[in-house]
C-alpha cells in the first residue's frame, strides 16, 4: 500500500504545510513553507468523489446511475464539497 500524505498534526490536528520538496534524480532540496494544495486537504472520499465527477465528464447523472444513488443525493454531495473549498479558500 502506498503511505498517505499527513495534512493534520498527529498531536494537536492543525494543518500541516509543506516545509521540502527534493529532486529524486539530481537530490536537490527546496525548503520553505508552503500551504497544501486544496484538493489535498480534502477527505480521500472527497476526493475521489471529485475524480470521479472528472472522469464522468461532469455527469451527476451518470455518477448516481455508477453510484447507486439518486440525483438529488449526489447533487448534495457535489454542494457540500463546493461550500467546504469554498470556506477553505476563504471565498
Amino acid at each position: 500500500m502506498k503511505p498517505k500524505l499527513p495534512i493534520r498534526c498527529p498531536s494537536c490536528e492543525h494543518s500541516l504545510t509543506v516545509s521540502q520538496l527534493t529532486c529524486e534524480t539530481c537530490n536537490t532540496q527546496v525548503t520553505g513553507h508552503y500551504p497544501l494544495p486544496t484538493l489535498l486537504t480534502l477527505s480521500e472520499e472527497e476526493q475521489q468523489f471529485i475524480l470521479q465527477f472528472f472522469l464522468s465528464s461532469g455527469s451527476l447523472k451518470e455518477m448516481a446511475t455508477q453510484m447507486g444513488n439518486s440525483y438529488p443525493t449526489v447533487r448534495n454531495k457535489l454542494d457540500d464539497l463546493i461550500g467546504k473549498i469554498k470556506q477553505s479558500q476563504n471565498l
